[in-house]
């Protein structure tokens, strides 16, 4: 996830505005990181974050607190610390780091093809400013929500964990349309482009809610009409809600 948010800046509007440089857990995986992303990558978090404007920690959950407790002897107050380990919690951060600025998102991997989704949300001690920089950074590769605390492990349910949905999603309907008679690849264009410009109708809806998007498409007596009725006989909605629900409880027990 960071590689997809340091490739995605750096090739973005912004990105020379950002003098960005990683840090990894040895000097192989360093020398790697900096082949792969074209960035100065140190085997020393310690040096990594000395004078520090922002700092992201993009660690897996579970290391997040090894982390903190090995940089804070050196970090400055002044440093924004961006968290985008998911169901870490600002408050958990800040027991670390009680004088810095904390900062959460979620982001997801389209940041890598500047179609990224991020909600952020700020701790106790960060600031309207502090969020503003936050969300003009991520702007410049998606779209950016602002949310409580309270309902981040959503945001990671849904475009966190989204992404790999909705590929089982275009995967299941390409197969479908393969076990049909119809090449894999023609199909998998077929559901993949049909995704994206149905987004984009989301997206270009104005006052028109998405159920209408349904009906003009499923007329009465039609073939998406009998699609759509196969759908709700096969209670999708639960299936949906059950896949976020179950995302959401996982994303939250990851903090604990």
């Amino acid at each position: 996830m960071a590689s997809a948010i340091i490739s995605g800046v750096k090739n973005s509007s912004i990105g020379e505005n950002f003098d960005i440089i990683g840090s990894e857990i040895s000097e192989e995986v360093a020398n790697n990181a900096s082949q792969r992303l074209g960035i100065n990558v140190l085997a020393d978090n310690k040096e990594l974050v000395k004078g520090k404007g922002i700092v992201f920690i993009a660690t897996k959950p579970n290391s997040v607190v090894e982390v903190l407790e090995g940089i804070k002897s050196v970090l400055s107050p002044e440093t924004l610390v961006v968290s985008i380990a998911a169901g870490v919690s600002t408050e958990k951060i800040s027991k670390i780091i009680p004088n810095n600025r904390v900062i959460r998102i979620m982001p997801n991997t389209p940041a890598l093809v500047k179609l990224g989704m991020f909600g952020v949300c700020k701790g106790a001690n960060a600031t309207d400013e502090d969020l503003e920089l936050i969300e003009g950074m991520l702007s410049s590769i998606g779209k950016c929500i602002t949310v409580e605390e309270s309902q981040i492990d959503i945001v990671t349910a849904i475009s966190g964990s989204g992404p790999a949905f909705f590929y089982q999603v275009i995967e299941d309907i390409a197969r479908a349309g393969e076990k049909l008679g119809l090449d894999y690849e023609k199909s998998l264009t077929l559901a993949a482009q049909t995704a994206l410009g149905s987004a984009q109708m989301v997206f270009n809806r104005g006052e028109t809610t998405v159920q209408t998007l349904i009906d003009n498409v499923a007329t009465k007596g039609g073939c998406t009409f009998v699609g759509i009725c196969e759908m709700k006989d096969g209670h999708s909605d639960e299936l949906f809600f059950n896949v976020i629900d179950k995302t959401t409880q996982k994303a939250h027990a990851l903090g604990k």
